[in-house]
């Protein structure tokens, strides 16, 4: 087959896309400004096709389900999965700010900070209402209303709801099964037409973001940067990497395999920009529908592992330049608080902010006017975050795929490059044990369809 040329490819292309946007930026920033409704219009389109994605991903995966307790279990193995990742990613945020200490020697008085530049932000925080307010936002007024609306939660709840009831007529519903999966191929093509836009997206968030806030802005917080940043790899290189190792691939060779779609996030400074895109790989690499229908859209509300280091770490960050003190108790009252706050935080630019506040006021001796310090530079840490959270979702995925004994070894060897594995020599013992349920299962659910 012939190669495609290397300026067609995507990820060269958004690549491309990003140094010059921060070129315009830099050199042109009145220009650059301008330009953020080509940012804004690509995260619309892709946010126009996500709820159609993940109903049609969901429901066909469910429906071919044989087994019924498999949704239930997959769900709650996931759920186990991302409360393990998410405390041990808060975590990982505190002990940061603790040997690091980026805010220590700012000495700010919270008394001469102006509050009103983050009020916004503080009274979106405080606009929940618990977790009946949590569970009444994921159950949609109407059928239709999830789709409308645009939010993940409910469209995956109508979409289990509608693949149970198909799963449970059977052979009667297996025409509109089919239906649903003709819809599902078409709305990935239409997927594949947006994305193809990404260099134009990425240009212009990428100038927008440089162009207003300014590389200069970067040098008072690099300490903070870079803090949050190098925890961010420690966590992925470290944490993932032995995770992904456990599971039977290798963390690196997925980071290659989905570099357009983290190229994409880091132009747009959203892993939402990347969702669609990324549950299709996720399907192509031998993950299950099923299981990517259900883990990654869920993943988007529970699975934030940047969202939750970028929590501790700048609570700790604003307590410590603004001299605060913070006692053990307060401490761990923060890493319980923050376990239920960034949940529903979503990649979008800014959710990262406001949950930050929600989380100040459970916790108010560090003052929520202390924000304003990290207001200038939160642009720069949502592409960290999103990063991160893209990265933990696709591992989620394939952990919970290879758990549930599904996991297309095969496929997975094959996409990563793997090719030791598909003859099988390097392989564990453990590891040839797992492959061979995996290929039973496989050979048991092709008989029963």
């Amino acid at each position: 087959m012939k190669r495609k040329p290397f300026y067609r490819i995507l990820y060269v292309q958004v690549l491309a896309a990003i140094v010059a946007g921060v070129l315009l930026g830099h050199f042109a920033p009145h220009a650059a400004v301008a330009l953020k409704p080509l940012g804004d219009l690509f995260i619309k389109l892709v946010r126009m096709i996500i709820g159609p994605v993940i109903f049609c991903t969901v429901v066909t995966g469910i429906a071919g389900m044989q087994d019924m307790s498999k949704v239930g279990r997959v769900g709650g193995k996931a759920l186990l999965y991302f409360e393990v990742a998410s405390t041990l990613a808060l975590a990982m945020g505190l002990l940061a700010a603790h040997v690091l200490a980026p805010g220590k020697g700012f000495n700010v008085d919270p008394a001469t900070l102006d509050a009103r530049a983050v009020s916004g932000y503080a009274a979106q925080a405080t606009h929940g209402d618990g977790i009946a307010g949590f569970i009444a936002h994921v159950i949609p007024d109407t059928f239709a209303g999830a789709l409308v609306q645009g939010d993940i939660l409910p469209v995956l709840l109508i979409a289990m709801l509608f693949g149970t009831a198909l799963a449970l007529m059977g052979e009667p519903a297996a025409p509109v099964t089919q239906m649903i999966e003709t819809l599902s191929k078409t709305f990935f093509r239409i997927v594949r037409m947006v994305t193809s836009l990404a260099p134009i997206g990425a240009f212009g968030a990428m100038a927008f973001t440089i162009g207003r806030y300014g590389i200069a802005s970067l040098l008072p917080m690099l300490k903070l940067i870079g803090t949050f940043y190098f925890t961010a790899f420690v966590f992925v290189a470290v944490v993932l990497g032995i995770v992904a190792r456990l599971c039977g691939f290798s963390l690196w060779r997925f980071l290659a395999y989905i570099r357009d779609e983290l190229l994409i996030v880091l132009g747009t400074s959203t892993s939402e920009a990347a969702l669609p895109q990324l549950m299709d790989k996720l399907e192509r690499l031998g993950c299950p529908r099923g299981v990517v229908g259900l883990v990654v859209p869920t993943g988007y509300s529970f699975n934030l592992d940047g969202t939750n280091i970028y929590m501790t770490l700048a609570v700790l960050f604003l307590a410590q330049a603004t001299n605060t003190h913070l006692s053990f108790a307060q401490q761990l009252t923060l890493l319980l608080v923050t376990m239920l706050t960034s949940k529903g935080s979503t990649g979008v630019t800014g959710a990262g902010f406001i949950t930050l506040a929600a989380s100040l006021s459970v916790v108010p001796t560090v003052p929520v006017s202390a924000m304003v310090l990290i207001l200038g530079i939160d642009r720069f840490m949502s592409e960290c975050r999103a990063l991160t959270n893209i990265v933990g979702n696709g591992v989620a995925t394939i952990v919970v795929s290879a758990w549930e004994g599904e996991l297309d070894r095969g496929k997975l060897a094959k996409a990563l490059g793997h090719e030791e594995h598909v003859r099988g020599d390097s392989w564990s013992p453990d590891m040839r044990e797992t492959a061979a349920i995996d290929r039973e299962r496989s050979l048991t659910n092709d008989l029963l369809r």
